[in-house]
């Protein structure tokens, strides 16, 4: 099976979608601690959008195929690959290559699904969970009873961390949204009250709101996709001895901190990079979805649905990612 023909989605060149293109090549052989990965469902993720216009931190090779994350069957392993076998179902955590019919990946960063779990669940879990989860227990190392400001909460990330945090003990869910018709979505996930993350003066009025929904106390933890005024308002809105985790930009500005608001407050303010964990601490990504599938065999979570595209029309799920027109987690189905 490996090196007949495959279909993928290749990028010949940054920032121009003229050079993209669904392109017959081999299908690739899996070397020693490698897993070839026949894709069912690939996510369109937000970081797929800035690795293709050429803007996010690590640049591939030209031409690639994008895709972080897919799920599918196991269809072939490396001679010493013992992790997963051949018919696996599984979620494969790799950097590149899901945009197509066959993808290689780590065996250490591929992931066996459970029974419970299916192909479009995995999908929605994938480079979200996993990059919540971290930035909750890792970074901001969630205790029982802690007040939890989640911004950018209606996207993949913050819905897995509105849940994660509910489930894993938080004692407050505060989330932040664009207009008050976006929270009742996130209510039915498990969030308590809102902030409003629109409009002027969000240096004073996230703050406001975050001390008034939680009674004067502020958020323990705070997890942030937004960066932009939205940071410079929530870093004021942290508790004492809070822990805020910046994850992403997703505003624009990239923002900056004078450093007497964590002496004064004695405050942490830390970064999460998922990839690197995968690289570095695979047996704490191990951990991370241990304790995910569990959640998701015992219910706990809700999956978004899926809005998926075939693989020929891959422009038109990166367009409903841009335009913030899909009401689920996009995906692209070979």
């Amino acid at each position: 099976m490996t090196g007949a023909a495959m279909r993928a989605v290749r990028v010949f060149a940054f920032n121009d979608r003229s050079k993209v293109a669904v392109c017959d090549l081999p299908t690739p052989t899996p070397q020693p601690g490698e897993v070839l990965v026949e894709v069912k469902a690939a996510p369109v993720n937000y970081v797929d959008l800035v690795t293709m216009r050429g803007e996010y931190q690590f640049k591939p090779e030209l031409p690639y195929t994008p895709g972080k994350g897919p799920v599918g069957v196991v269809a072939a392993v490396g001679p010493d690959v013992d992790r997963v076998t051949i018919g696996d179902r599984v979620l494969a955590m790799a950097e590149y290559g899901g945009y197509a019919e066959y993808c290689l990946a780590p065996a250490a960063q591929t992931y066996r699904l459970p029974d419970e779990v299916g192909f479009f669940d995995a999908a929605d879990m994938s480079l979200a969970y996993d990059t919540a989860w971290m930035a909750l227990i890792d970074r901001a190392r969630l205790q029982a009873g802690d007040r939890v400001l989640v911004l950018g909460a209606t996207g993949a990330v913050g819905r897995a961390a509105v849940q994660l945090a509910r489930a894993l003990g938080a004692g407050q869910v505060v989330v932040g949204v664009s207009s008050a018709d976006r929270f009742p979505e996130l209510r039915r996930l498990g969030a308590d009250d809102y902030v409003e993350v629109a409009g002027d003066r969000l240096r004073d009025t996230i703050r406001d709101r975050v001390l008034e929904v939680t009674g004067g106390h502020g958020a323990d933890v705070v997890v942030d996709m937004l960066g932009g005024d939205v940071f410079d308002g929530a870093v004021r809105a942290v508790a004492w001895r809070g822990r805020l985790v910046v994850v992403g930009f997703a505003t624009g500005r990239i923002p900056t901190l004078k450093m007497n608001y964590p002496l004064l407050k004695n405050i942490e303010i830390s970064g999460l990079q998922i990839s690197d964990y995968r690289k570095r601490l695979p047996e704490r990504l191990d951990e991370c979805f241990t304790n995910v599938f569990e959640l998701a065999k015992r219910g706990a979570l809700t999956f978004q649905p899926a809005e998926a595209f075939p693989l020929d029309e891959w422009h038109r799920g990166l367009e409903a990612l841009e335009s913030r027109s899909a009401r689920g987690r996009v995906l692209l189905v070979p």
